[in-house]
């Protein structure tokens, strides 16, 4: 065992570990869970020591053999040496400093067993001019940055899977419904479509958020000041950390704000939130769609996954838009805590960055599996019931809508209640009682007719009518 100390006292650690009193700490006092600091931001975090490094030897403040040091030790640590010395929980206290301070000392002891000669303080050397309060953000950022491809290309991958839906259904007609009951009909083209364009707002509103994650505050130090950092490092830290990571950070335009507020968090939040809730909404379309097969509405034709029942043989139920469902509801409750989180920041930091930064890697994650399960076994192979479509269409008495202009509503009205109560359909009735000439009600009563806007019109029908 080796004794270090800090401001609260001393402890022992392990001779053999990498890792030093601030992290021990960390461990004892936070055992929320066992769920660790993401690999993401510890990777970031390393990625940050590394440029800092070669910017500080740079600008004269840390001398070549430590530099040289560190950027092994990190280059080590980045192809995944020693991960197991990275022990911090995902939930902690203190803003971030655990995890901060658990890749300075391992980053430190690594590069002390890499030259032995040379002894290296994880403050003093690794840490300088940076504080926590701009490497943990700047890290997070770093990591929802990382992933934030995979989560466009999934949402990507859906658009395109419902164009091609949307194409091969154009003319496939159904009853539109609205509150749960009969509306005007529509097409199963025009639904696709109608979602193809909700998942590409979503895509944009990702887009422009992940844009925003590129503002960062590094070398703005404790509180955005810059304080003990050089004039050289605030304008080269980012050259370096850019060179090495090709992810375009840029240095907000006011490091104290940039600091102390989390908006940027919440609105890529705010995003993927609206994402989850279009993709719950969407989900419950396609289970309500599907539903039956025999007492249910049975126009969409899932995959079958998996068997369904424990105990009724041949049920079949919609477990991939459930799963999608789930998905969703643990992204929108994830999206109050980011809120709950940046809203209880106080004047010039926000203490709760671990949770957002937490549940933020969280969503994009979930999202991102959650979408490619639904193309890869739900959407690609799902299929339209047209016969039951058309067949639906057919004995819908709210058809009757397009003969308002020729009959008005009133007596529309009545040919509904009238069609519902005997159990026939409108066109019957109004060939049985001659209301409209055959010719006009084959017209009324088309596919382009009932799902179009009005072309077909004669003012002194209606008048006699």
């Amino acid at each position: 065992m080796r004794i270090e100390e800090d401001c609260i006292g001393k402890l022992p650690i392990d001779e053999q570990a990498l890792y030093g009193i601030h992290t021990v700490r960390a461990v004892r006092n936070f055992p929320i869970s066992h769920e660790p600091l993401d690999p993401l931001i510890i990777q970031s975090l390393i990625q940050i020591k590394k440029a800092a490094a070669m910017t500080n030897q740079a600008a004269g403040t840390l001398s070549v053999e430590k530099q040289t040091a560190i950027v092994a030790a990190c280059n080590q640590l980045l192809i995944g040496r020693h991960a197991d010395s990275f022990i911090v929980p995902a939930i902690q206290g203190g803003a971030g400093t655990s995890a901060n301070m658990n890749v300075n000392e391992v980053v430190a002891n690594l590069a002390h067993r890499l030259n032995p000669a040379l002894k290296l303080q994880p403050n003093d050397d690794v840490n300088q001019s940076q504080s926590t309060n701009d490497t943990f953000p700047t890290a997070g950022k770093m990591a929802l940055l990382q992933q934030l491809p995979g989560l466009l290309g999934a949402v990507g991958q859906l658009i395109q899977t419902l164009l091609v839906q949307a194409n091969h259904y154009r003319e496939t007609i159904k009853v539109g419904r609205t509150q749960l009951q009969d509306a005007v009909p529509t097409t199963y083209g025009r639904t696709f479509k109608a979602y193809y364009h909700l998942f590409k707002r979503d895509l944009a509103r990702l887009q422009t958020a992940g844009e925003h994650l590129q503002l960062v505050n590094l070398g703005g130090t404790a509180i955005g000041t810059g304080v003990n950092a050089t004039p050289y490092y605030q304008t080269h830290i980012l050259l370096a950390l850019n060179q090495n990571t090709k992810l375009n950070l840029q240095s907000a335009p006011d490091l104290i704000d940039a600091t102390q507020n989390c908006d940027t968090f919440v609105e890529f939040s705010g995003a993927m939130k609206t994402l989850a809730v279009n993709l719950s909404k969407f989900s419950n379309d396609l289970r309500l769609l599907s539903s039956g097969p025999q007492a249910g509405l049975a126009e969409l034709n899932l995959p079958a996954k998996q068997a369904g029942s424990s105990i009724m043989p041949g049920k079949v139920n919609p477990v991939i838009p459930e799963v999608v469902n789930q998905v969703c509801f643990e992204v929108i409750g994830n999206d109050v805590t980011v809120t709950m989180a940046a809203e209880a920041g106080q004047l010039e930091l926000n203490a709760f960055e671990p949770i957002m930064l937490r549940d933020l890697l969280a969503n994009e994650r979930y999202l991102q599996q959650a979408m490619h399960t639904l193309v890869k076994n739900c959407l690609r192979d799902l299929t339209v019931n047209e016969a039951a479509c058309a067949t639906a269409v057919e004995q819908s008495a709210i058809t009757a809508t397009v003969l308002t202009p020729y009959l008005g509503y009133m007596a529309t009205t009545k040919l509904i209640k009238r069609a519902v109560a005997e159990h026939q359909s409108v066109k019957t009735l109004l060939l049985k009682e001659n209301l409209l000439s055959a010719t006009l009600v084959d017209q009324l009563f088309s596919p382009t007719s009932l799902t179009q806007p009005r072309t077909i019109h004669s003012p002194s029908i209606q008048n006699q009518a």
